[in-house]
């Protein structure tokens, strides 16, 4: 008889358990839904069109008004992702066609960014399954293995200049032109990719015969580049701190990497509201069909969560040092701890 190991069980039941107790939150309310759309996309639109007339006019002081435009740039992006785990409404198709437009203002095309995404949740703390949809990570072994050029690269790619810098500019505007990482994976990435490339060209177009090119990337270039930041940002402190969870194949599971590989970042309340609530992140990870607007109701109903993976603000902010997984001392450590692990 075949005996599965009692962690293994154990693992199971919990996920089992868990699976239980958030299905109540996982049916979406489409008129909340159409109510949270509405509230971020108005007020963007809104922000971006006053910026243009302010700049058209000659009152550079409109420019202020990008800040607040890349926040609800950031919120608009949490809903196409909430389009993309199909939460947002009951509807596959008008999940998905919400998403694509969306695409359009975050400059993310949709179908390919879910997909990579999904990856991401199936794989999250997967040692032997990382590669898309997430931060590349180095375990100690693997960076002390590395040539001094290899070293380099990695050192250069987790410099906070470019991870919170270059990295999203890229990102955002270069690399989501082309399908990355699924560039022979059939032709729905090719087609996301392109099509909103041609959807997005059109209105830039437009607006830049309307405005002037000039005054147009004056509005849209800082929008993107703080949006683009802000969202590395987020996605960074929920998956790189210290006690985060990560693993071989043989010993990873599901439920244990989502409660325990992702963070619960407990922002301020306007930063919490504006990021979608996207920083209770172990639970999003633990059911990724809670619609994002019902994450505070699980905390509060089940607040044993509460404190799992908790960062505050001031503590995410020492994430930016730890670059490499500790196996043996099973979390992440800076290069500085690396030199003088034995």
């Amino acid at each position: 008889m075949n005996i599965r190991p009692s962690h293994e069980a154990t693992a199971e039941a919990q996920a089992r358990a868990w699976a239980k107790v958030l299905a109540p939150y996982r049916k979406p309310n489409p008129v909340r839904s159409t109510y949270e759309l509405a509230i971020t996309a108005i007020p963007f639109v809104a922000l971006w069109a006053l910026t243009a007339l302010a700049v058209t006019h000659g009152y550079w002081w409109g420019l202020l008004l990008t800040i607040p435009a890349a926040g609800f740039l950031v919120r608009l992006f949490i809903v196409q992702h909430d389009c993309g785990h199909g939460t947002l409404y009951q509807r596959r198709s008008l999940n998905d066609w919400i998403g694509r437009v969306l695409g359009v203002f975050t400059l993310t095309p949709y179908d390919y960014w879910r997909r990579t995404h999904a990856v991401h949740h199936a794989t999250a703390g997967n040692l032997d399954k990382r590669g898309i949809g997430d931060i590349t990570t180095l375990t100690v072994a693997e960076y002390r293995a590395l040539p001094w050029l290899g070293r380099l690269r990695y050192r250069l790619y987790r410099h906070p200049v470019v991870m919170f810098g270059l990295g999203p500019a890229w990102l955002f505007i270069c690399q989501y032109r082309l399908p990355f990482g699924l560039m022979r994976a059939g032709v729905q990435p090719w087609t996301s990719t392109l099509a909103t490339n041609v959807a997005i060209a059109i209105p830039v177009a437009l607006l830049m015969w309307l405005m002037g090119p000039i005054e147009f990337l004056l509005v849209q270039i800082p929008i993107t580049l703080m949006a683009a930041t802000a969202g590395v940002w987020l996605f960074y402190v929920q998956h790189q701190f210290e006690e985060t969870h990560w693993s071989d194949a043989e010993e990873w599971n599901f439920q244990n990497a989502a409660l325990h590989g992702s963070s619960h970042y407990d922002l301020p309340a306007p930063l919490r509201w504006m990021s979608g609530n996207i920083g209770i992140h172990h639970v999003h990870h633990l059911s990724a069909t809670v619609p994002f607007y019902r994450l505070p109701e699980v905390l509060r109903d089940h607040p044993q969560l509460h404190d799992i993976g908790r960062i505050t603000f001031l503590e995410s902010l020492a994430c930016v040092k730890l670059v490499l997984w500790d196996e043996n001392a099973r979390r992440l450590v800076s290069f500085r701890q690396a030199r003088a692990i034995a």
